[in-house]
């Protein structure tokens, strides 16, 4: 039991599930079973506080991780490492990183985590403070598991966000490394757990992390174990899928993930403000009409056999709606670069939805298939660099 401002209190809760004539006898019979379970855990307390905790790295090399993929020790090493190379990426205590990463796994083998399980990672903080580590260092122990479930609290500190991702990608890595993704309702390693987990402290933490490099970085650290040679294009295409799954959940519409996955944005946090972005953009009168002729464009340029130019001829042009439509997109690719540039995604779609009455007077008034073929390739160049402007965001020819 707590107290209202979260402090343990000397007492606890039991439920009896028979009526009794005699409560107190029922008290005194739980109160013998909860005293001797405290006495033990005080006991391995005490006798694990004997020792640093770093004196149980040794004893890591006896317990195998994988058999493919080696001890705990070895599972030690690369977290040590990757928590160091992820907290250079976020701007985190380098330092502090490696050392929690060192330290992560050692109170597995103390007395209190083997005899209480659910303690591991607690224990780890209460005794990395005993010996004097840095607080941030103790934290992240116990928060290196964080997210457990769905909605649980995400680590605080970036020394802790360095080290829960860095254990979770080194298990992805290594598990699709030696080809045993998840498959159906089977997932023995909790991948999809811990997918998620990355997922959701670098968008929730607004963490500067691409997949790909991560993932790349999390592979080069187990040298030569893996067989898998697409293992990082297997790794980050399973986490992209539990974004989809994620986004679903949280409410976002399936074409709306599908427009921003279509771009296969590799930053969660970019990924996150392209989906916002759409969803502001789908909004907007201009939407339905924008997202229709995109489709158009999208289809005209797949039935094209023809070689676009690398920009648009200002000579070719001669319709006025053609001029007006390379007038509008040559103001807008200037206006837009740095909006695209600073991730201001949805910023740029409110400028591009101001394209919808001159891409309207474009297929009212232009025929793109001309008989001519330079005036036919230009016009097709035109309508890529107007698709071009879109895709900097997602592609909203995919939305319903």
């Amino acid at each position: 039991m707590y107290d209202a401002a979260g402090k343990l209190l000397p007492n606890f809760i039991f439920v009896a599930n028979i009526e009794s004539k005699d409560p107190q006898q029922i008290i005194s019979g739980n109160e013998k079973v909860v005293r001797p379970r405290l006495a033990d855990a005080e006991f391995f307390f005490n006798t694990d506080r004997k020792k640093r905790l770093e004196d149980n790295l040794p004893r890591l090399e006896t317990v195998l991780f994988q058999q493919q993929l080696g001890t705990l020790r070895d599972k030690t090493d690369r977290i040590q490492a990757l928590s160091g190379w992820i907290a250079g990426q976020i701007g985190a205590d380098v330092n502090h990183a490696t050392r929690a990463g060192l330290l992560s796994k050692c109170d597995l083998m103390t007395n209190m985590v083997f005899e209480f399980t659910d303690t591991q990672g607690v224990m780890g903080m209460h005794y990395a403070r005993h010996d004097g580590e840095a607080e941030d260092v103790a934290v992240a122990l116990n928060e290196q598991y964080q997210p457990r479930f769905a909605g649980d609290a995400l680590p605080q500190s970036l020394v802790a966000c360095a080290l829960a991702i860095a254990d979770k990608m080194d298990t992805l890595a290594g598990i699709f490394g030696i080809g045993q993704h998840p498959k159906g309702d089977k997932d023995p390693f909790a991948l999809r757990r811990a997918a998620l987990g990355v997922l959701r402290i670098i968008v929730e933490k607004n963490l500067p992390l691409d997949l790909q490099t991560l993932t790349e970085e999390a592979a080069r650290l187990y040298g030569s174990k893996l067989t898998n040679a697409n293992v990082v294009d297997d790794v980050v295409e399973f986490m992209l899928g539990r974004f989809r799954a994620w986004y679903q959940e949280e409410g976002h519409a399936v074409d709306t993930i599908q427009a921003v996955l279509a771009r296969r944005p590799t930053k969660p946090a970019d990924f996150d403000a392209r989906v916002k972005a759409v969803t502001h953009f789908r909004t907007l009168e201009e939407a339905a009409a924008l997202a229709a002729a995109n489709k158009r464009v999208s289809n005209i340029l797949a039935k094209s056999t023809d070689t676009l130019n690398d920009h648009v001829h200002a000579s070719v042009l001669k319709e006025p709606a053609e001029l007006k439509l390379a007038t509008h997109l040559v103001v807008l690719r200037d206006k837009l670069e740095p909006f695209f540039a600073e991730g201001r995604y949805q910023d740029a779609l409110v400028e591009l939805a101001a394209l919808r009455a001159t891409v309207d007077e474009f297929f009212e008034s232009v025929m793109v298939m001309a008989e001519d073929d330079a005036v036919r390739v230009n016009r097709l160049t035109l309508l890529s660099k107007l698709r071009e402007l879109f895709l900097q965001v997602a592609d909203i020819s995919v939305l319903q």
